[in-house]
């Protein structure tokens, strides 16, 4: 998707061991058009898959998960990373590795929102190592749904992500992959 890749280049910034700023369009401050742009794509190409729900994580895949359920008119879930006291006692929970936070965290959902026979999208900001969409996984395979497709806004081939869920025969799509990010450089894969 040209919009995001030209902002990515303009605001993005490479910090090295693979992480990749763009917290000023993505998952701090958020550009709702480009999120808007971002979702409807991704409804776009997810239209075909008959989800029921969109699951996605706190807090950088919630902008680019309600865009997205929005244009397919789907309530989104989102995994919290702490438990509210709202949530009831019995909860799925997993952990996975935050690449950005450099530590395991929870991923946490409610049984009254994630249920059986859900056929579940899940939508997130990056697709790196996979570690986090495999949590999300977890997450609805343990309450009996069944994962129907996988959409990011960004993707990092160098991190092995794709081949790490490969195992799930879903599609799989990114508005934006980046085949490297050597010395400070992004560059995209070839669409």
């Amino acid at each position: 998707m040209d919009l995001l890749k030209q902002r990515i280049l303009k605001d993005g910034k490479c910090l090295g061991n693979g992480i990749l700023k763009v917290d000023g369009f993505i998952n701090h401050q958020v550009d709702p058009l480009l999120m808007d742009a971002c979702g409807q794509e991704l409804a776009r190409r997810f239209a075909h898959v008959g989800a029921t729900k969109v699951l996605t994580a706190e807090i950088s895949g919630i902008a680019p998960a309600v865009m997205t359920a929005r244009h397919l008119n789907l309530p989104v879930v989102y995994a919290r990373k702490t438990k509210p006291i709202t949530m009831p006692d019995q909860v799925f929970l997993t952990l996975a590795p935050s690449h950005t936070k450099g530590r395991m965290v929870e991923l946490i959902v409610s049984p009254e929102y994630l249920a059986g026979g859900e056929r579940v999208l899940i939508i997130d900001d990056f697709l790196a190592t996979g570690a986090t969409i495999n949590g999300l996984v977890r997450l609805a395979q343990t309450a009996g749904a069944t994962i129907v497709g996988i959409g990011t806004l960004v993707e990092k081939t160098f991190e092995g992500g794709r081949e790490a869920l490969a195992y799930l025969g879903v599609p799989i799509e990114s508005l934006a992959v980046i085949r490297s990010m050597e010395n400070g450089q992004i560059v995209f894969a070839e669409d």
